[in-house]
């Protein structure tokens, strides 16, 4: 092994060990407590094979979670990628100067907070404050807590989850947009191409890279959302807003059904890295000028 070689695994070897023993072991260790009784705390642990996956596919609690989470993701996705690209858009092609550098600080302060104090916080405001609002200018939609009803509190989480997860995918669109070559649009006006046509073959395909980590990482974040309903709603009311993120913690630590809870996680780990793949996949195929 040479020196340079030495130098690199002596370089890597920290990284590649905290991953495994942090990561990697992990996950190992909860496929196989998913497949036992294992309550959490008993020392008695059986083995039951797939049992814990088959009940996931019958139970109405389980099934309503995953109904949940996924109409939550998608709302989630499709509001922060067009919301940080517009914004993007606008920062990147009509502010200039310092109020481009105060804009992109404004809007990517809310990533520096915590998820459990933006939460609670806006918590308050939706509870005492808007309603008060509404109350003075009399608007009566506008009076009544939208955590409070069962047909409205999703809303109100992904409110309080867009204006605050828009803030990182919005830096990663601004970014690309800024690596995209001035020829190319220069070209393209000279060419006679539309705004809207520079904007699909010349845009579009060069954010392509960006949008797919954008997109895994709001994916993942709708998928596992957990702080900012139990800071919350707690899951409810009625359970109208319990994820499964909500849920696997409700039957770890206090149903302490600890490995049925490890099951859905597996479950919910294998569908993020399915959609991932196929996106990938899809988005990979995908070149400048093919659009």
């Amino acid at each position: 092994m040479t020196e340079k070689s030495l130098t690199h695994f002596f370089f890597t070897a920290p990284a590649v060990l905290l991953y495994t023993l942090l990561l990697v072991i992990p996950v190992f260790q909860g496929v196989y407590y998913s497949m036992t009784d294992w309550s959490g705390l008993s020392k008695n642990i059986k083995f039951i094979g797939l049992a814990n996956y088959a009940k996931i596919f019958s139970d109405k609690r389980v099934l309503h979670a995953f109904g949940f989470t996924f109409k939550y993701s998608l709302l989630l996705l499709v509001c922060v990628l067009s919301l940080a690209t517009v914004l993007a858009l606008i920062l990147h092609y009509v502010l200039k100067g310092r109020s481009k550098t105060f804009f992109r600080s404004i809007f990517f302060f809310p990533a520096v907070l915590s998820l459990i104090v933006v939460g609670m916080t806006w918590n308050e405001i939706l509870f005492r404050v808007v309603p008060a609002i509404g109350q003075a200018l009399g608007i009566e939609w506008l009076s009544v807590n939208i955590l409070g009803s069962p047909a409205t509190a999703m809303y109100g989480i992904l409110l309080i989850h867009i204006w605050q997860g828009t803030a990182i995918p919005f830096v990663l669109i601004l970014a690309g947009l800024q690596n995209i070559p001035t020829d190319l649009y220069e070209a393209a006006i000279i060419d006679g191409a539309s705004p809207f046509q520079t904007f699909r073959k010349i845009t579009v395909p060069f954010l392509l890279p960006t949008f797919n980590v954008a997109f895994v990482m709001v994916l993942k974040a709708g998928l596992m959302v957990f702080d900012y309903i139990r800071a919350t709603t707690s899951g409810g009311p009625a359970r109208a807003t319990e994820s499964v993120g909500i849920l696997i913690y409700d039957l770890s630590y206090d149903s302490l059904k600890m490995s049925y809870a490890l099951a859905i996680s597996m479950v919910v780990l294998l569908v993020i890295i399915v959609i991932t793949f196929v996106q990938m996949k899809a988005s990979s195929k995908v070149e400048v000028g093919q659009l």
